[in-house]
């Protein structure tokens, strides 16, 4: 692990503070351009027994000197290597012994009741280990990117609501299977027994793997819809990078996570799906994002045995049956 260098703001009170409720953490990677709305939403929040840290993955653009000049407040970790998503998170909750962690994407601005609702949410239900937002694309404010995520028996993930307009079908506390890792909540608790992001996913799927060890040991996930926030699609990512890691991580959750008597069961449909991705890579192999799709899908096959090998892991902490995740994978 590469160390940190933790940047002082300056004129900042460095007296011992109580430990705060919650820490936000935001990955960062020359995002000078993104952190302005997305720090500045945060000074906006209702809920204030927050801190914020910003994981700087080694960026060289202003990044450090933006947030050292306006925004004192943020207690900046300086990488100084790019340890992308994974990496980036966890050196991040490493860092903090708060009891309630969030993940937000820079690329985001999160509306001023984000946090009281998603914090009130986990509160009234001591069960859930995690806690969805409900996402909202930046540029069109009642279109959905993500009421929750959903995995289905496929092997294969997916937004909940994504690209519906949000006319109130999604505005009910429920529970579903993940959140989607641009604007989640954990318990730290929960990630002390179950562990942190996977660094070996690096970025994608990254939050699909835990949110799934975390069901297998008995945490559930409640969608907490008026905790909105509001995404730039892709403004950090996208393309390519996300469909070769897309195309290697939907396989490496299968082989890490999926138990055993529902990956014997639903196989066909599993392998149907990767067959498929693959058959579409070949007939689109012009376009970028096909081609490093299926990149990733071979990268996937050769990264089997090492996720394989961390199913024991993952089985010692499972405290729920198989019959209960079926239940709560898409069919």
């Amino acid at each position: 692990m590469a160390a940190a260098v933790s940047v002082p703001a300056g004129g900042r009170n460095t007296r011992r503070m109580p430990k705060p409720t919650v820490a936000v953490i935001i990955p960062n990677w020359n995002g000078a351009h993104l952190l302005t709305g997305c720090l500045g939403s945060l000074r906006r929040q209702t809920y204030r027994d927050f801190e914020t840290i910003v994981v700087d993955n080694g960026s060289t653009d202003n990044s450090l000197a933006l947030m050292q000049a306006n925004f004192a407040e943020v207690r900046v970790l300086a990488l100084p290597v790019n340890l992308l998503f994974a990496g980036g998170v966890n050196a991040g909750i490493r860092a903090t012994d708060s009891p309630i962690v969030v993940l937000l994407n820079n690329d985001t601005e999160a509306d001023a009741g984000w946090l009281e609702q998603l914090v009130g949410t986990l509160d009234a239900h001591p069960e859930a280990g995690m806690a969805a937002s409900k996402l909202l694309l930046f540029d069109r404010r009642r279109v959905l990117h993500s009421a929750g995520d959903f995995y289905g028996v496929d092997g294969v993930p997916g937004n909940r609501g994504v690209w519906e307009d949000d006319c109130g079908q999604y505005d009910h506390m429920v529970e579903v299977f993940s959140p989607c890792g641009g604007a989640a909540a954990y318990r730290k608790s929960m990630l002390d027994e179950i562990g942190l992001m996977d660094e070996d996913l690096v970025a994608y799927c990254e939050d699909v793997d835990l949110a799934f060890r975390g069901q297998l040991a008995g945490y559930r996930c409640v969608f907490a819809p008026q905790a909105k926030v509001y995404h730039m699609l892709s403004a950090t990512g996208g393309g390519p990078l996300a469909s070769y890691y897309c195309g290697r991580n939907f396989l490496a959750v299968v082989a890490k996570d999926l138990p055993g008597a529902i990956l014997r069961k639903h196989w066909p449909r599993i392998a149907g799906r990767q067959m498929g991705f693959a058959w579409h890579s070949l007939t689109h192999w012009r376009e970028p994002s096909a081609r490093a799709r299926l990149r990733g899908q071979l990268a996937g096959l050769r990264l089997l045995p090492s996720m394989w090998r961390k199913r024991g892991e993952v089985r010692a902490h499972k405290r729920v049956s198989d019959t209960y995740i079926e239940s709560i994978l898409g069919h």
